[in-house]
């Protein structure tokens, strides 16, 4: 719902504790193509379930259910051309998700969903990766530096010496005492070290704490009683879920990297968009590039090598970016973590 919501649904809300009442967003997606958004992994948004999801391979075969139970239910849309698009954590479920699709279109398993697009805003994608981008976001990002060389040294090699030992072995075990153990290690010493350097929104480094945007009225919409009686609610809303939240703590899942399974579908031709806003400091660009740089796919080493190129719109540049073959890059200027929300 948060980007039905607050980025890019037909409806939007206006800031201000008044505004409980959607207005029209003249800048939807759906100007052009149909969308469907998913609550999930389940009992999350308006979701039930079992207990059953503790993971992001867990979470997958319930994507693919819903999917196939959407086509049963309306066969006019079975045969399109099909897109997925995440944000933040999206890193993780969307290449799984588009992998998990594959895998069932090649067996030949239920409907046949003709994935053509992955898009991924302000990702988490790669441990290994993206913990090191904090402490290079932290030191030498275009908004708000805040921490000096001699911390920006001693937090590298806080990581190289404590933290990526132990990724390095979660991702080659796979157990989930090992993937715990790197995500407290890492949250030990560069994640919550660095948090107590903050005094701005993780979500946009050019904002107070307590900044109100974006608006989330539409949470006092969604537990209007009409409002679920008319979509058929069968519980209250829940936005983040500190449960399922544990769940995915006890198997280590955010340790847990997602660059195989997202070069698997970049090699596959699907078309791939990897882009942040710049000032989001929780998922940040520079982590977002390094992984896109990172990708395994047949264009790896012309992509890596290339330079960002002025993003223009309206002759405005608006952002930089490279392409090669099928997968592109896309730092968008001005924008924090739910960049449709800041730029439209």
């Amino acid at each position: 719902m948060i980007g039905l919501f607050q980025e890019n649904g037909p409806c939007e809300f206006e800031l201000g504790s008044h505004n409980t009442m959607p207005i029209n967003n003249t800048f939807s997606f759906n100007n052009n193509v149909n969308m469907l958004y998913i609550d999930q992994p389940l009992e999350v948004g308006f979701s039930t379930g079992n207990g059953s999801v503790n993971s992001t391979d867990s979470a997958a075969p319930y994507v693919w259910n819903l999917l196939q139970a959407f086509y049963a239910s309306f066969p006019d849309y079975q045969s399109r051309d099909f897109g997925i698009f995440t944000e933040s954590y999206g890193g993780h479920y969307g290449a799984e998700f588009a992998q998990f699709i594959q895998h069932q279109n090649n067996m030949k398993v239920g409907e046949h969903i003709d994935l053509i697009a992955l898009g991924i805003n302000n990702g988490w994608h790669d441990s290994m990766i993206q913990e090191p981008a904090y402490v290079d976001y932290a030191y030498n990002n275009s908004y708000k530096p805040f921490i000096s060389e001699a911390q920006h040294t001693r937090y590298h090699q806080y990581f190289e010496d404590y933290c990526l030992p132990d990724l390095l072995l979660c991702n080659q075990t796979g157990s989930d005492f090992d993937c715990t153990t790197a995500d407290r290690a890492c949250n030990a010493v560069v994640e919550n070290p660095l948090y107590n350097y903050i005094d701005f929104n993780l979500y946009d480094i050019r904002k107070p704490t307590n900044d109100s945007e974006p608006p989330e009225n539409y949470l006092k919409y969604l537990q209007d009683p009409d409002v679920q009686r008319a979509i058929g609610a069968k519980t209250q809303f829940v936005e983040c879920s500190d449960e399922i939240s544990r769940r995915f703590i006890s198997t280590g899942d955010n340790s847990r990297s997602y660059l195989d399974e997202l070069s698997e579908v970049v090699s596959s031709g699907i078309t791939t968009l990897i882009w942040a806003g710049d000032a989001d400091y929780l998922c940040n660009w520079y982590g977002g590039h390094d992984v896109a740089n990172a990708v395994a796919y047949p264009g790896q080493s012309a992509f890596s090598t290339k330079s960002l190129e002025p993003y223009k719109v309206d002759g405005k540049e608006k952002g930089s970016f490279k392409t090669e073959g099928n997968l592109s890059f896309l730092r968008v200027y001005e924008a924090g973590h739910e960049v449709m929300y800041y730029r439209k």
